[in-house]
């Protein structure tokens, strides 16, 4: 039975965006075009691959596999392809990396400029997305990797620890909090704690670290929610209260600011890593962009025994 690749990219391409118009714009086609070559795989198969009396489309039970096997093919001709590219010029490519909010402004200035400047033939494009979003960018190859915290739990996803960082409480001068030397979890539970909005993982983790307690205490704080780190920390500056900051985010803060931040006992840290697809289409870039991290950040930071971990789900 006789299909191209092409044909393949136009199925996933319709699966991805669930609009023929929109994937034939990305696959630089026109719509009739699309259509046609996809009615002839159907033909060809006797099955249809999509419910098209339904908006947004939606692949049938059979498209749903043959879908699957589509994207399953090109990853192997995407691998075949940069294994050769890679024969004729090493460490060249482009790789689609998305990263989360609460990690992007802070992790990526300690290591693409050493990145870039060792490895010239990489194009990297970054995407900054929440985990859920990342996670269905991976499915449907939009993206080839992403930085987030972990585990994530999904067994089509490799993950490769990069680093274990600190849940540090920064709180305002005036805060009764700066004059102790250390807190624990259940000092948190108070109603002047400003969080992050939901759909963020590091949200998760500062509810599961105060225990469903926190999720009593809805009053007039909780009532403002930021989407940014940077937000709430001048929120805590200038309005009072505290919040919960990863490690990296509090490395930029002045001297004055690091008399504000204390640590949690026992400490308290979230696993970050890099993840990505099962087929590993670009193992090589994954190693290379692992051991740049690593050899970029505090050593210490390596120690997954430095404290307890916090899970996001």
């Amino acid at each position: 039975m006789n299909y191209s690749l092409t044909q393949l990219k136009y199925l996933v391409a319709v699966d991805t965006y669930r609009n023929f118009a929109q994937a034939a714009e990305k696959c630089l086609v026109t719509q009739p075009t699309l259509s046609m070559q996809l009615r002839k795989m159907e033909e060809a198969f006797g099955i249809s691959f999509f419910d098209r009396g339904k908006q947004p489309i939606v692949p049938t039970e059979s498209g749903k596999r043959m879908v699957e096997q589509a994207r399953n093919i090109l990853r192997e001709c995407a691998k075949f392809e940069e294994m050769a590219s890679q024969d004729l010029k090493a460490y060249s490519g482009k790789v689609k990396m998305g990263v989360i909010p609460t990690i992007a402004p802070y992790l990526l200035p300690i290591f693409l400029g050493d990145l870039l400047a060792k490895f010239p033939g990489l194009e990297l494009e970054i995407h900054e997305m929440k985990t859920a979003d990342i996670l269905e960018h991976l499915k449907t190859d939009e993206l080839d990797c992403a930085i987030l915290s972990t585990p994530v739990n999904e067994p089509y996803i490799k993950e490769v620890t990069l680093y274990y960082e600190e849940i540090k409480v920064f709180s305002n001068a005036e805060h009764p909090f700066v004059a102790l030397n250390e807190l624990t979890s259940d000092q948190l539970v108070r109603n002047d704690i400003w969080m992050l909005t939901e759909g963020n993982c590091f949200r998760n983790q500062v509810i599961n670290l105060c225990s469903s307690k926190i999720q009593k205490l809805y009053g007039s704080r909780l009532s403002y929610q930021s989407g940014s780190l940077e937000t709430l920390k001048k929120m805590v500056e200038t309005e009072g209260g505290f919040t919960l900051l990863p490690e990296l985010a509090v490395m930029d803060l002045s001297v004055r600011q690091l008399k504000q931040v204390k640590s949690l006992v026992p400490k308290a840290v979230r696993e970050i890593s890099l993840i990505y697809i099962r087929n590993e289409v670009k193992k090589e870039w994954m190693q290379v962009i692992t051991n740049t991290i690593r050899n970029a950040i505090p050593k210490e930071m390596l120690d997954k025994d430095r404290g307890l971990m916090v899970e996001w789900k």
